[in-house]
């Protein structure tokens, strides 16, 4: 067990640079197992699930490299299509090995998948274009068993834009048969960093970023090995922006693509704080109290429900009274007691939260329940008055990448103390 000791009050002041994507890294990742050959992926981020990501694709016979933020993926030796359940449990990303061994081999067969329990996020989606496209679905004591002698091209209608089942549908679509159509995609800018890193293999994708994705589905020999350059990650520079608002501070957050945190930018400003931005780069200056916003979670390109819980902990110091409405997952508010502890007027009722803010909160043991909540209570804590201990930080290491080590060299004061 690890945990952070943090002495807040201190503004955050300079420059912090953004890894890369992990959402966009995982399904990259993955979709290496298509092409048998040695891929190499720039901006890797040295985080968690990017590590069990790893140790899935080598369990199935991949030979891995990995260091300075690139990672060497060859997958000519892969020679299984089953993953262990102890692997699955430890990050449900792991499933998106599904459509790409599907694709390759024509069988798969993983457990349900674990990671944060945020709320509900079955994988029938997953399952549904699967069976579309000519898999026999067999799903017993807790494993998924796919089979298919020849997966086709068909037209998918997703009943909700899913992000996995988009990439899963994605990859498995890229050595079927015929075309693939699927509409009502997700449209998140890692879907598109996805099918760029597909066509550059040599798939046939288009449409990603827009509801409807085609896939023209090629022969293995098509398909060769691939460099590419995962893109930033978009929530990492949204935690960053919400940390210099909540401490007042001034900071440059830098390797970012203003365009994917519109949504969130859009707030900020409603909230009083000056927000600029360059081609690469966003500046946020913080003065005072922040003014109070409502704020509702949507898909893409809605306010993300990955930046719900640290604004949450912003609008907790806000001027007047916000209501943020979670309409993504329903396991969401987590970090509402513990942002309780710290002081925070919170009211939950059903999907909304009622925040009336206060002047200034207080340091306390507080516990991440899940990644994002992590995040969230690092922002309380920075604010806070006295010391935080925050438990649970493997939670956060997850998705952030020495997020005390940046922090502390804007001033911070954070320390990761070890059991």
């Amino acid at each position: 067990m690890q945990r952070f000791m943090i002495c807040g009050g201190n503004r955050l002041k300079g420059i912090i640079r953004v890894s890369g994507s992990k959402n966009s890294t995982l399904p990259i990742l993955a979709a290496t197992i298509l092409n048998a050959g040695k891929n190499i992926i720039h901006g890797t981020p040295g985080l968690r699930d990017v590590s069990v990501m790893k140790d899935v694709l080598i369990s199935l016979g991949a030979r891995i490299i990995w260091g300075n933020q690139i990672i060497e993926v060859d997958t000519s030796q892969v020679y299984s299509s089953e993953i262990s359940e102890y692997l699955t449990r430890r990050m449900r990303a792991s499933n998106l090995v599904l459509g790409a061994l599907l694709g390759r081999f024509g069988r798969v067969k993983i457990s349900y998948p674990g990671g944060c329990q945020i709320g509900s996020r079955p994988m029938n989606l997953h399952l549904k274009g699967l069976r579309a496209m000519g898999a026999d679905i067999y799903e017993k004591f807790g494993y998924i068993t796919a089979e298919a002698k020849k997966l086709v091209g068909a037209d998918i209608h997703l009943d909700l834009p899913s992000v996995g089942a988009t990439e899963n549908i994605m990859m498995a679509a890229v050595l079927a048969e015929g075309v693939t159509s699927i509409r009502n995609a997700a449209k998140e800018p890692e879907i598109v960093d996805l099918q760029n890193f597909l066509n550059k293999m040599g798939a046939g994708v288009k449409g990603a970023g827009t509801d409807t994705i085609k896939i023209e589905g090629v022969t293995p020999g098509d398909l060769g090995p691939a460099v590419h350059t995962v893109i930033p990650d978009r929530i990492e520079a949204g935690t960053h922006l919400v940390a210099a608002a909540i401490t007042g501070g001034e900071v440059t957050v830098k390797n970012v693509i203003p365009e994917h945190l519109e949504p969130l930018l859009a707030k900020l400003r409603e909230a009083n704080v000056d927000v600029f931005t360059g081609d690469d780069w966003i500046r946020l200056t913080g003065a005072g109290r922040v003014r109070a916003v409502d704020i509702k979670t949507m898909p893409y390109p809605g306010f993300p429900s990955d930046m719900q819980p640290q604004m949450m902990a912003l609008l907790s110091l806000a001027e007047g009274t916000s209501v943020v409405t979670e309409t993504i997952f329903e396991n969401r508010f987590k970090h509402v007691g513990e942002l309780r502890r710290m002081g925070a007027d919170i009211k939950v009722e059903g999907q909304s939260a009622i925040i009336t803010g206060v002047p200034k909160i207080s340091g306390a043991y507080v516990e991440a329940s899940d990644l994002r909540a992590g995040a969230a209570l690092v922002m309380a804590a920075l604010a806070a008055e006295d010391g935080t201990v925050l438990e649970n930080i493997e939670h956060i290491d997850r998705g952030y990448e020495q997020l005390e080590t940046k922090y502390n060299a804007l001033g911070a004061r954070i320390i990761r103390v070890h059991d």
